[in-house]
């Protein structure tokens, strides 16, 4: 798969985990927060939790799921990347905060499978 189609499928494995979240009751606070160490591919809360999520896509399990995909350097990015927004986003301090991975993947007969995994990493290591 090239660039232009990995984004492609990136970005829509985003937005099918946006409209799971919305329809699991999460309320977006931005999506795809950058800065210099990494980024956060939806910042949401959850009642009383600010939820850091990672969204993976992975069109095939040949290399692992895409649960798995979230190595230990990429959290550290992720973690670096949301100490980065709590600095920036003092109204944020007040939440606790936990870190989950969405997962995408086909299913059978052009259905998408969502695997929302809370509380997948911590900052703590």
């Amino acid at each position: 798969m090239d660039d232009r189609h990995r984004k492609e499928a990136g970005a829509a494995a985003e937005a099918v985990a946006l409209n799971y979240l919305l329809s699991q009751g999460l309320r977006l606070i931005t999506r795809n927060y950058r800065c210099r160490a990494g980024e956060i591919d939806l910042v949401m809360l959850d009642g009383p939790a600010l939820v850091l999520i990672e969204v993976r896509y992975r069109a095939s399990a040949n290399f692992g799921g895409a649960a798995e995909s979230v190595t230990y350097r990429k959290q550290r990015r992720i973690i670096t990347a949301a100490r980065h927004l709590l600095m920036a986003r003092a109204d944020l301090h007040r939440y606790p905060a936990r870190f989950d991975v969405i997962a995408v993947t086909p299913g059978i007969k052009r259905e998408i499978n969502v695997e929302w995994i809370r509380a997948a990493f911590t900052a703590d290591g």
